[in-house]
């Protein structure tokens, strides 16, 4: 097993491990958060900015946090510690999910239970694709974007960079999801 260390610890961070676990490829390290929460299913929970400062090894890290409100954020992070080339972002994808084996997904993204990826479909680094959700053939989703929940993402869809999909959304085939989009919970985009 391949050892990994989160950085989150919150609500998110919760499903993350489980996928985590259902892999049977990692097993989780270290657990980051700059929150004073003690422990996370029973692991202790270590400052996030004091490791970060003093670690000098290589290792795999995901970033277990939604940030549903400030994707800038997680994507600041995310470039700050490939800067640091020192740590790897495994591709993470739930044994319960179906990714077709003509998809290009790239480092940091994680694929969570239930969901499923078509055909042709590229995604991009740092991507959450949620637990149930739909991605269907030809679609594109830029670094660091978030789809939630039980989205419906139709073919030929482009979705750019640090955008939020909100539960329960359907986006109609071959609409264009412009940079730093905000979509609510149960939104329906046909155009």
């Amino acid at each position: 097993m391949k050892n990994i260390i989160l950085i989150g610890a919150g609500g998110h961070a919760n499903s993350v491990y489980d996928v985590l676990l259902s892999t049977k490829i990692f097993k989780i390290e270290k657990i980051l958060d700059n929150k004073t929460k003690n422990k996370f299913n029973g692991l202790n929970v270590i400052n996030t900015n004091l490791y970060l400062q003093k670690n000098k090894i290589k290792k795999n890290i995901h970033l277990s946090f939604g940030a549903i409100y400030n994707l800038k954020e997680r994507h600041k992070l995310f470039i700050n510690l490939q800067r640091k080339k020192i740590y790897n972002f495994p591709i993470i994808i739930s044994p319960r999910s179906y990714v077709s084996k003509n998809v290009q997904i790239l480092e940091g993204t994680i694929v969570m239970h239930n969901s499923l990826i078509n055909f042709g479909s590229r995604i991009s680094k740092n991507v959450v694709i949620n637990t149930g959700s739909v991605i269907e053939h030809d679609v594109t989703i830029q670094d660091n974007s978030h789809i939630s929940t039980g989205v419906i993402v139709n073919g030929g869809v482009s979705i750019g960079k640090n955008c939020f999909i909100g539960s329960g959304s359907v986006l109609r085939e071959n609409v264009k999801i412009p940079d730093n989009s905000f979509i609510k919970m149960g939104s329906v985009i046909k155009k």
